[in-house]
C-alpha cells in the first residue's frame, strides 16, 4: 500500500481510496492484460480499522465502501473487503512465515510434493495499532480465544495466537505520551523521556485523545482539543523504562499463567521470526549501536545507548532517519519490555529470534496468508504425486543421466590407453 492505513483517511473524502491507486496501477502492469479479469483481489483491513469500528462504525463501513468502489473501476475480480479479527491478522501472520519458508511443504527433485520435516517457526507481528503472537504448542491453550487448530498439507497444527489491540507502534506511542501528560498534571508543557534531548515538538491535545486506545485517559475537567501541548524530550533511560512499563499489566492473572493485561500465554517455544515493524527496530539498534543484539541484555544495552543520545547525535549516526527519530527509544524499549517481561524471551530463548523483513525475496506479514487462505492454496489434505514430467520423458532424462558419466568414462580410458600405447611405441624406437 502506498501511503498509510485506510482508516487514517477517515474523513478524507476519495483518498482511502486513492491510497491504492498506485498499488492498483503497478498490478495493471504486472498482470497480463489477457489476465486481468481474472484476477481476484481481496482487501482486508487489520487493527487500524477494527479500532475505527470500535470508535465510528458508520465512518468504517464508509471508508470500506469507497475503497471498494475503487477497486471496482479497474479490470479486476474483486471480492469484496473484510476487517480481520485479531486473532485471523496473528494466524495469517504465521501462515505467511512457514510458507514462505517452506516448512509445510515443498517441491523435490524428483517432481514430488514433500514434507520437509521442518518444525514450524513462530511468528512476531507490530503493526501500527497491534501486535500479535503466534506460536505451535503442545500446552493446554487455557482461553479457548487465543486457541487456533489449522489443518494444512494432511498435518494438524495447534496454535496459540493472540493480538493485542493498541499495543501497535501508533498506538503505544499515542499511550505513553497521554500516560504522561496525566502523570504531569495536563499543564501545557510535558517533559518525555523516551525523546532525545534537544527534541521538542508542539500539539493540539485534540491529537492525542482521539483513539480508542487514548480516550479513557481524556481530561475530565477543562479539556480543551484545540490547546496546544508542548513536548520536550529529556533523554532518560531509566524513566522512560519505567514509564513505558507501567502501560502494561503485569499485577493480576485469571489462568495458570500471563503475559501481561491478563491474558494466558503458554511458555514460548521454537523458533521465532519478528517482521514488520520489530525488523526495523533491530535493524536500527544494530546499525547505530553496532551491538548484535542477539540477547535481552544486549537489546538493553542497545536501548539504553539509544535512549540517552541527544537528537544531534543520533541525526550524525543515521540522517537517513530523521523524521522517526525521536521514537526510536521509545520503540526500542517496549519492544524490551514486550519480548522479556510480557512473552518470557529469556537467554536462552531470544536468540532463536530471527528479526527479518523479507522470507526468500517475499516480505512477511499476513497479506500472504489471507490471500492463500480465501483462494484455496492450502489445502487441508496432502499433496498427490505430481510429476514434473511424463514418465516417457522422466525415463528418457533418467537414461542420459546415466549414459553421460559412462561415455565420459569411456573418453577418458581410450585416450588413457592410446597414450599408453604411444609411449610403448616412441621407447621401441
Amino acid at each position: 500500500m502506498y501511503g498509510g492505513g485506510i482508516s487514517s483517511y477517515v474523513g478524507q473524502q476519495g483518498a482511502a481510496g486513492r491510497s491504492l491507486q498506485g498499488c492498483l496501477d503497478q498490478a495493471m502492469q504486472d498482470i497480463p492484460r489477457a489476465r486481468h479479469h481474472l484476477t481476484p483481489v481481496y482487501l482486508g483491513a487489520t487493527a487500524g480499522m477494527r479500532l475505527l469500528n470500535i470508535s465510528s462504525p458508520v465512518q468504517s463501513a464508509q471508508v470500506l465502501q469507497e475503497v471498494g468502489h475503487k477497486i471496482q473501476s479497474y479490470p479486476f475480480n474483486y471480492q469484496g473487503a473484510a476487517i480481520l479479527s485479531g486473532q485471523e491478522e496473528g494466524a495469517y501472520g504465521w501462515v505467511t512465515v512457514n510458507y514462505l519458508l517452506e516448512n509445510f511443504i515443498k517441491y523435490g527433485f524428483v517432481g514430488r510434493w514433500l514434507s520437509p520435516g521442518r518444525q514450524t517457526v513462530g511468528a512476531l507481528d507490530f503493526g501500527g495499532a497491534s501486535t500479535q503472537i503466534t506460536f505451535v504448542t503442545k500446552d493446554e491453550v487455557e482461553d479457548a480465544r487465543d486457541r487456533m487448530k489449522l489443518r494444512l498439507y494432511g498435518h494438524d497444527y495447534s496454535l496459540y495466537t493472540h493480538s493485542f489491540l493498541c499495543y501497535g507502534r501508533d498506538q503505544v506511542l499515542k499511550r505513553l505520551l497521554a500516560h504522561l501528560v496525566t502523570a504531569q498534571g495536563h499543564t501545557g508543557t510535558v517533559a518525555h523521556p523516551c525523546f532525545p534531548a534537544g527534541y521538542s515538538v508542539t500539539m493540539k491535545l485534540g491529537t492525542l485523545f482521539d483513539s480508542p486506545c487514548t480516550v479513557a485517559q481524556t481530561p475530565s475537567y477543562s479539556y480543551n482539543p484545540q490547546a496546544t501541548l508542548s513536548v520536550k524530550g529529556t533523554g532518560d533511560y531509566d524513566h522512560c523504562l519505567g514509564n513505558i512499563t507501567e502501560i502494561f499489566s503485569f499485577h493480576s492473572c485469571p489462568f495458570s499463567q500471563c503475559s501481561f493485561d491478563k491474558v494466558f500465554q503458554p511458555n514460548v517455544s521454537g523458533s521465532f521470526m519478528a517482521f514488520s515493524a520489530f525488523f526495523y527496530i533491530h535493524q536500527f539498534l544494530q546499525t547505530t549501536t553496532g551491538i548484535p543484539v542477539t540477547t535481552p541484555a544486549q537489546l538493553e544495552e542497545a536501548a539504553h545507548s539509544i535512549c540517552n543520545m541527544s537528537i544531534n547525535e543520533m541525526l550524525v549516526l543515521a540522517p537517513d532517519q530523521e523524521p522517526r527519530l525521536q521514537d526510536f527509544c521509545a520503540a526500542s524499549v517496549f519492544t524490551k519490555v514486550l519480548f522479556t517481561r510480557g512473552y518470557g524471551f529469556d537467554e536462552i530463548s531470544f536468540p532463536h529470534i530471527s528479526f527479518q523483513k523479507k522470507a526468500g525475496d517475499a516480505s512477511v506479514g499476513w497479506a500472504l496468508g489471507y490471500m492463500l487462505s480465501l483462494s484455496s492454496l492450502l489445502p487441508g489434505e496432502s499433496v498427490g504425486l505430481r510429476k514434473a514430467l511424463k514418465p516417457g520423458a522422466w525415463a528418457a532424462l533418467l537414461f542420459l543421466f546415466v549414459l553421460l558419466p559412462a561415455t565420459a568414462l569411456m573418453y577418458v580410458s581410450l585416450q588413457a590407453c592410446r597414450r599408453k600405447k604411444k609411449g610403448s611405441s616412441d621407447t621401441a624406437s
